[in-house]
């Protein structure tokens, strides 16, 4: 039977298996996974939502309403963050979640789930850092006041398959919520990123998309040259992606970044995120370590007339 109903379609995906795999061995490592994949499938259960299908390592769910939508992400990173102390230091690579999702009317056919909202949570999804939850407008809009306070808004993504941007908006910790600024409501549409400037090593430069992508690395063909033996010779590359400067690891390291002042860490193994606002990117090593390789990243817009300095 074929029906028309209007939900919030949420779809989740495990990063971080292939290193397991590696470390652990197949059986121990389709353990960790599978369980883990469990956990997110209960607490998806657990607050009204329906699992519509596994993916390898994440599966697509929906709710009625985005509200319990975004609980149930609260409470996937909150279970897997949980897992993730008990198990100690020694462990060895962990897993990462994304989590993307959007509000909208979809058609159900023979139990799966078909639509503008389910393609769209599905594109959302391939931008979302690790630990990363990212939304639509149509999402947070029927959120409590207190909840929208969580978002801060990102850019307006051009997601594959569409013409027309999508405004996005990322869950932020509850860590870091007493000092999260949030543009929710007042905020005018955002302007198509100008340009990033890139800041390493006291040379600053501006680049646009015609001048894409950059390299990051030790190696000297890079296009930014950091001699240190905590980075790899082709560390990790900033191309422009779907509207968007993308940054994606290469390393065997890893690939850390962090927004403005927070203290919140999107950490890339192998994996992509959007760069957005101020930041660095640190190479190799957590950034609170004090000698860090770092490149200071500023996504610039057509109004910006006099932006500040990098962090």
């Amino acid at each position: 039977m074929t029906q028309s109903v209007t939900c919030t379609v949420l779809f989740a995906d495990l990063r971080g298996s292939t290193s397991l795999y590696e470390s652990l061995g197949n059986a121990e490592a389709a353990s960790v996974v599978t369980n883990s994949v469990s956990v997110v499938a209960k607490v998806v259960e657990q607050n009204g939502g329906k699992v519509i299908k596994t993916l390898g390592d994440g599966l697509m769910a929906v709710f009625r309403l985005p509200q319990p939508a975004v609980q149930s992400a609260e409470e996937v990173h909150e279970s897997l963050e949980r897992g993730l102390a008990a198990a100690g230091p020694s462990r060895g690579p962990v897993l990462r979640v994304q989590l993307a999702m959007a509000h909208g009317e979809v058609i159900e056919v023979g139990g799966d789930c078909f639509g503008d909202a389910v393609n769209v949570a599905a594109r959302l999804l391939d931008h979302a850092g690790d630990n990363e939850t990212l939304v639509t407008s149509q999402t947070l809009v029927p959120l409590p006041a207190d909840m929208r306070q969580r978002f801060r808004r990102l850019e307006r993504l051009h997601l594959r398959g569409r013409m027309e941007p999508v405004e996005v908006w990322r869950l932020e910790s509850r860590r870091g919520q007493d000092s999260m600024s949030t543009m929710f409501g007042e905020a005018a549409p955002t302007a198509a990123p100008e340009g990033i400037r890139l800041s390493c090593d006291g040379v600053s430069r501006i680049h646009t998309a015609r001048n894409l992508p950059v390299i990051l690395g030790r190696s000297h063909e890079a296009t930014y040259c950091i001699d240190d033996s905590r980075v790899s010779r082709m560390h990790a590359r900033i191309e422009w992606h779907g509207g968007t400067f993308q940054l994606s690891d290469l390393s065997s390291n890893g690939t850390f970044v962090r927004y403005g002042r927070q203290s919140e860490i999107v950490t890339l193994r192998r994996g992509s995120c959007t760069l957005h606002g101020r930041g660095v990117i640190c190479l190799g090593i957590n950034p609170s370590v004090a000698d860090a390789p770092t490149v200071g990243f500023e996504v610039l817009r057509f109004d910006d007339t006099d932006p500040p300095p990098l962090l």
